[in-house]
């Protein structure tokens, strides 16, 4: 089973594009209730992985990078975030320090991310190369526990509102797959044959 799961720094990597792409989909003029579903959806992202880095990934990384201060430093940052995170709940779209509250945050974790791709991931590749698919399976898992316990229906909604044409997309597809289902077998073997 281990071996279907995407390795753990294939998974952080996911994330971090995630939240990168969110990120770009904020700008000054942007609505405001798209505003608060981007910045909820970023934030919700970013606490799930921190916490899946923190229980599983760091742990790992400190057999082999045992003291290096770079893996040292990623704890604290990621109470940095939090706080970040809790000022920009603490205020609304409305605020006019909403915008360069959530700017301060893209500037925080962009440098965290950017220190977690350039050394922490590339090390744990080479060190932890036999482990990195178990890890990835153990993240899957424990990311599901989290993410029910945040709500999905509001993750579902922020994501909708993040990134309205390719949640559009991705449920046209699915109302096609279900149609197609649904279809009366005779029917579903008189379009196969023409």
């Amino acid at each position: 089973m281990s071996s279907c799961s995407p390795s753990i720094t294939t998974m952080i990597r996911m994330d971090h594009t995630h939240v990168m792409a969110a990120f770009h989909r904020y700008h000054a003029q942007t609505p405001w209730w798209r505003k608060r579903a981007i910045v909820e959806l970023a934030c919700t992202a970013l606490e799930i992985h921190a916490q899946l880095e923190e229980e599983i990934f760091y742990p790992a990384l400190s057999e082999v990078m045992a003291g290096d201060e770079r893996l040292t430093k990623s704890k604290p940052e990621h109470d940095a975030m939090r706080e970040e995170i809790a000022k920009l709940r603490a205020m609304g779209p409305q605020d006019a320090a909403y915008d360069a509250r959530f700017r301060q945050l893209m500037r925080e974790v962009m440098h965290h991310v950017a220190d977690e791709e350039t050394v922490l991931l590339p090390t744990a590749e080479r060190a932890l190369a036999s482990q990195l698919s178990e890890l990835g399976m153990r993240m899957t898992k424990r990311r599901m526990q989290l993410v029910a316990q945040h709500h999905p229906s509001a993750i579902a909604a922020n994501t909708a509102g993040t990134f309205p044409l390719a949640s559009l997309a991705v449920i046209s597809l699915g109302a096609l797959a279900i149609a197609r289902c649904l279809r009366p077998a005779g029917a579903r073997r008189i379009a196969r044959d023409a």
